[in-house]
Parts: structure tokens; C-alpha cells; sequence
């Protein structure tokens, strides 16, 4: 059976890095699967990131909760839930749980509210796992100081302080899905409990040498 494993964080955490990596790894293991980004990974959902990220479009934060939600629609139902019904692995990068860190922790909606909408949009889909990079606020601001930031990452510190919360309070209530990862330690430590967490869940092939991960 194939799985759907995310990866999260808020910005400056090395999520961006860290998934290019795992990407390479399974890559170079010859595994059978997509990788994706979020918002994104459909040509509609790369013009809302344009939009999402885009410093020069200020917009109302339900918009932006429709918008990245929007965009994971697309995502989901024409790219994820497809691979999935034809056997192949997913991984991506971000879901769900990035709007409500962000959307509902961060911005102040209603959990409830961003969990429906991305629940109409998605048709219920969750990650098998998701692996959450965890990062001292102060630390990922200093991070992400020395090159351009974009909308999301020009909010404050009290913003990703909310974020952080956020990503903690969901992985406390979902432990067997979210997996904690700390992020302060080396780059090659944090990978390798990453391709832990990921090799602990992803399908092995079938004897004969079919079957999913084949």
C-alpha cells in the first residue's frame, strides 16, 4: 500500500533543505514515488503561490486561507489522490498542517473553520506521516535574516512564535502520525532521523520484486 508522507516547519527551519535531500535519498534508493510542494505542484497552484508569497499582494487572512486551500484542492485531487490510486508513494513538501500552524495558530481563524475548508477541498486526505522540524524561533529568524524573505516570512516574531505553538499542540494531539524532529542539531543528524522516520513506514516490495517501493 502506498504512503503519503509530508514534512513541515516554520520558515527557517531547514524544511526546504531537508526535503531536497530526503528527495535525493529516495531518489538514489531507485523508489517509486512523486514529490511536491505546497502551495504549488499544479500549474493553477503555482500562480496562487505567486500571489500567496508575494509582498506586493496584502490580502485579508481569509482570504489567504481560501487561496492555500485552493491551491492544495488542485493538488490533492488531480496529482496526490491519483498517484496514490495507481500505487505510488507521495511526499511533499507541506499540507494541511502548514494552514493550521499558519492559518488558524498563527493568524487568529477559527481551527475549525480552516479544517473544513481544507477538508471540503481535500476530501479528507491525511499524510501516513509527517515529520515536523522543530526550530527555536530566534534561531530561524536569524536563519532566514540574510536573504530576500517573502510575504509569510516577513511576519514577526510573535507570529512564528503562534506557528510554533501551533505545529506543537497538533503533534501532541496526532503523535503517532507527527513526528517531532529537532532541528537545532547538524544538518547531517537531522537527515538521518528524517530517513528513519521515512524508511519506518515506506512499502517494501513484494519477493518478486513488484509492488510499491519496487
Amino acid at each position: 500500500m502506498p504512503v503519503f508522507i509530508t514534512l513541515e516547519g516554520i520558515d527557517g527551519s531547514g524544511k526546504s533543505l531537508h526535503f531536497r535531500l530526503l528527495v535525493e535519498y529516495l531518489r538514489s534508493k531507485e523508489y517509486d514515488f512523486i514529490a511536491t510542494r505546497e502551495p504549488g505542484g499544479t500549474p493553477l497552484g503555482e500562480r496562487i503561490r505567486e500571489l500567496l508569497l508575494d509582498p506586493a499582494y496584502p490580502m485579508t487572512v481569509h482570504s489567504e486561507a481560501f487561496l492555500y486551500a485552493a491551491a492544495r484542492s488542485e493538488l490533492t485531487l488531480k496529482v496526490i489522490w491519483p498517484a496514490l490510486r495507481a500505487g505510488r508513494n507521495v511526499v511533499s513538501d507541506r499540507y494541511v498542517d502548514s494552514s493550521l500552524a499558519y492559518q488558524a495558530f498563527g493568524r487568529g481563524l477559527p481551527p475549525e473553520f480552516v479544517a473544513a475548508i481544507n477538508e471540503m477541498g481535500t476530501g479528507g486526505l491525511k499524510p501516513h506521516r509527517t515529520i515536523l522540524l522543530d526550530l527555536p524561533v530566534e534561531v530561524a529568524m536569524e536563519r532566514k535574516a540574510a536573504g530576500p524573505r517573502d510575504r509569510m516570512e516577513q511576519m514577526d516574531a510573535e507570529f512564528f512564535e503562534r506557528v510554533r505553538a501551533g505545529y506543537l499542540e497538533l503533534a501532541a494531539a496526532e503523535p503517532r502520525r507527527v513526528k517531532v524532529v529537532d532541528a537545532t542539531r547538524p544538518v547531517e543528524v537531522v537527515q538521518a532521523e528524517i530517513r528513519r522516520l521515512v524508511e519506518e513506514i515506506w512499502p517494501r516490495p513484494r519477493r518478486d520484486g513488484s509492488g510499491p517501493g519496487a
